[in-house]
């Protein structure tokens, strides 16, 4: 689907049997651009996202002074030439969209340059918060400020270096705030530690960071999700695959779960690090028959079956949470997806849009600060029009219940080119229809 509509009509076409190939994964990718920019030497990205979030970061590492370059012809790979350590930029204004990670992650980096950088993007980015990365910055003596109090972009960091010394940085927010300080570093002026204060959310994604840094040269020396430890060591140019999107891949089960049948995810497997590939061990505990090989893994359920209610602890992936919740709708008694506050501060209030959302398919819910719980329907109302909130995964989410019962239409449809450009033609593919309206 290209040029999108304002609705898309989601058409159930009963049980899907189908093989999905996701693309890369956002979180590498970011993570892995970054650490490219940095390096010394030239690096060759392949498999890497190709969609807003991406762009994002790689028209803000070309504005610091890294070439990045997707190729033309094939744009999941992407040569980069790395600064080593140091911007060539004096100063520069970064628009950097919606794009959470990139915000967090380049705040964080550009204190390694010398000069203003200032980091700002759309209305909703200046609601997500960045207070605890500000001042954990500050703790190592960035002179670093930010809007609202020091608590939401734009943030302006007035940069000389970014000194080595210990600092804290909250957990209980955000991973990301953690990970941005962990990938600059390698370059500050000396040995460099962070401590977590309160519980690290999404710790799955610290390992992640941890694993890029690593494949590009540099250690992280660690006490648990606690302390980490980082001497001052350069980032090494290299070939870098990026495996394919869990994210992604929770959908391409999810069809399975709604609709009957099976799905195969064919780049997404046992040996990925990503957390999110949890939701299909989830799915295996509602009783979904689930299969993983080293670098695949497959989701079915007989046609019409249901799935079974529970309480689930989805801090660890915070993100398919939309999907579990859709999902929900379907099942043999309530769902309970808990330990899921940091929700409130995605691209939207997604608890609160979930809630909103839900209730129109005739769903009694149970809205807490980190919590919601849903009560399945039989069927919903003929036709239910749900408002996605600007949000990519409120539109991929509650597109899985048109796989399932007819009459389900999605607003905003185009949101989802924020990680997943193609995902209507996806769904398409895998046995679902889609219609324009």
């Amino acid at each position: 689907m290209h040029g999108y509509p304002d609705r898309t009509l989601i058409v159930p076409r009963g049980p899907v049997d189908a093989v999905a190939h996701v693309p890369g994964s956002k979180s590498i990718t970011n993570r892995a651009l970054l650490v490219a920019a940095l390096a010394r030497g030239a690096s060759t990205l392949t498999g890497a996202l190709v969609a807003d979030d991406a762009a994002v970061m790689v028209r803000a590492l070309n504005d610091l002074g890294a070439d990045v370059r997707p190729d033309r012809d094939d744009p999941t790979r992407i040569d980069v030439v790395g600064v080593d350590g140091r911007w060539t930029s004096t100063g520069a204004e970064l628009d950097l969209a919606l794009s959470g990670t990139s915000l967090r992650f380049l705040t964080a980096a550009v204190a390694l340059g010398h000069g203003r950088f200032v980091l700002d993007g759309v209305h909703r980015m200046r609601e997500r918060p960045v207070g605890d990365l500000i001042e954990a910055l500050r703790g190592l003596g960035v002179d670093a400020r930010a809007a609202g109090g020091d608590a939401f972009p734009p943030v302006t960091i007035q940069a000389d270096g970014l000194p080595g010394g210990s600092t804290r940085v909250a957990g209980d927010r955000s991973s990301q705030f953690l990970s941005g300080l962990l990938l600059a570093a390698p370059y500050a002026r000396g040995a460099f530690a962070v401590e977590v204060e309160g519980v690290l959310q999404s710790k799955p994604f610290i390992d992640l960071t941890i694993d890029v840094m690593r494949a590009f040269g540099v250690d992280v020396v660690r006490d648990g999700y606690r302390r980490f430890e980082v001497r001052p060591a350069p980032y090494v140019g290299r070939d870098f695959a990026i495996e394919g999107d869990a994210m992604a891949a929770g959908y391409a089960w999810g069809v399975a779960a709604m609709a009957g049948g099976r799905v195969r995810v064919a780049n997404v497997g046992a040996d990925s690090a990503q957390g999110d590939k949890g939701l299909l061990d989830v799915l295996g505990r509602m009783g979904c028959t689930v299969a993983w090989t080293a670098r695949g893994s497959e989701a079915s359920l007989p046609a019409g079956a249901r799935l079974r209610g529970g309480t689930f602890d989805l801090n660890d992936l915070p993100d398919q949470a939309q999907t579990l919740a859709v999902l929900a709708l379907a099942a043999d008694a309530p769902v309970r997806i808990v330990n899921v506050g940091n929700l409130r501060i995605k691209e939207t209030d997604r608890l609160h849009a979930l809630a909103v959302e839900l209730r129109k398919f005739g769903a009694r819910i149970e809205e807490l600060d980190d919590a919601l719980t849903i009560e399945p329907i039989d069927a919903p109302p003929a036709t239910v029009e749900v408002e996605t909130y600007g949000d990519h995964r409120m539109a991929m989410a509650f597109a899985l219940a048109g796989a399932r019962w007819p009459g389900v239409r999605v607003r905003d449809p185009g949101c989802v080119a924020k990680t997943y450009p193609g995902f209507f033609d996806d769904l398409s593919a895998w046995g679902v229809g889609v219609e324009a309206l």
